[in-house]
């Protein structure tokens, strides 16, 4: 990432991540030299009073130099004190938890059997890696303890800068843009032209200083034209590369959905109806009726293994003296008589 935002900032006056949506850094005070007969002086104007007149305003040394600090440098530090953080508070958590006055079985001295003095399993080499260490634990300590202040009072400050950058408060969305003294703005197509065209100048000074006998010029400049592509292609291989992984990452999930998702298998066809036997008793015209008494059903009721509805007198004493449905002779029990309470 430092060579990736030394090289954005270099060539396009933007970091890497603003690069990509076409933004650039402007200096919110442009030195302008104003040509009068009796002197030439440079004054220093507001970005705002100078309106159209510039079209780009390039960054200073020191500000690409600190827009880099701002940019790697303190958020690795950051990482590095969270890890701290994290480091401290799970060992307070251990402590809480084994007691302060009790001594764990790792940290117990032990004597070896001839007597000889007491053997630490740390095994310090001597005083000076014991102060060492101690002046380490001190400062992992006050890190500890002043690192959660550090990190409210930057996000209050992040907070407080991004809530007065909505309401047009103030030019800066973040503190370290106010300490810069630089704009974010979007690039126009001038600025576009204008730093291509600074691009290829700065490569053509940096072969023209080029030293050495010809071969070795022909290396040197074989290198820097493969670092100079890997440079210029990152912005759309990172793309590229994001999209790769976020494809694959789906196209395996679903696989993987697809793998230990339950099978499920179509529902059983119906069995087909039962037929009438030849012997039995034969259906009324009218479904409302009963087969045995040819009366309007009493209480209907159907035998679970033919399905044909009776009155529930009728079918329990036929069913009780005969073991069998009246209409199909299917062999059928008391128990398998289900009453209907809905009568079709």
């Amino acid at each position: 990432m430092l060579v990736l935002e030394t090289h954005s900032l270099r060539t396009t006056d933007a970091s890497f991540a603003e690069s990509l949506y076409g933004l650039r850094r402007r200096a919110v005070n442009i030195k302008l030299t104003t040509k009068d007969q009796n002197d030439t002086r440079k004054k220093i104007v507001p970005l705002d009073a100078v309106g159209d007149a510039i079209h780009h305003s390039g960054l200073e040394r020191r500000q690409k130099v600190l827009s880099v600090a701002f940019l790697v440098v303190l958020p690795y530090i950051r990482s590095k004190l969270q890890s701290v953080y994290n480091k401290e508070r799970e060992a307070a958590l251990q402590a809480s938890l084994w007691g302060e006055g009790e001594e764990r079985f790792d940290n117990i001295d032990y004597h070896d059997v001839s007597g000889n003095s007491p053997v630490s399993r740390s095994r310090n080499t001597g005083e000076t890696t014991t102060r060492r260490r101690l002046i380490l634990k001190r400062i992992q300590k006050i890190i500890a303890a002043c690192y959660p202040w550090i990190h409210a009072g930057n996000e209050g400050l992040s907070f407080a800068y991004q809530l007065l950058y909505l309401l047009d408060a103030t030019g800066f969305y973040s503190l370290g843009l106010h300490a810069l003294g630089v704009h974010v703005c979007r690039a126009t197509g001038q600025e576009l032209m204008d730093s291509s065209s600074r691009i290829s100048k700065i490569r053509s000074r940096e072969r023209e200083r080029l030293r050495g006998p010809p071969w070795l010029k022909a290396v040197q400049g074989a290198l820097m034209s493969s670092m100079y592509a890997v440079l210029d292609y990152a912005q759309t291989g990172l793309i590229a590369a994001v999209f790769f992984f976020k494809m694959m990452e789906w196209w395996y999930q679903s696989a993987e959905e697809r793998m230990s998702a339950p099978t499920v298998y179509p529902p059983p066809p119906p069995p087909p109806p039962p037929k009438v036997a030849k012997e039995g008793i034969s259906l009324p015209a009218d479904r409302t009726l009963c087969p045995l008494c040819s009366q309007k059903r009493a209480n209907p009721s159907v035998i679970a293994v033919s399905g044909f509805v009776f009155c529930y007198s009728c079918v329990f004493k036929y069913v009780s003296q005969y073991k069998r449905c009246p209409v199909t002779l299917m062999p059928a029990s008391v128990e398998q008589i289900r009453r209907l309470y809905h009568d079709m």
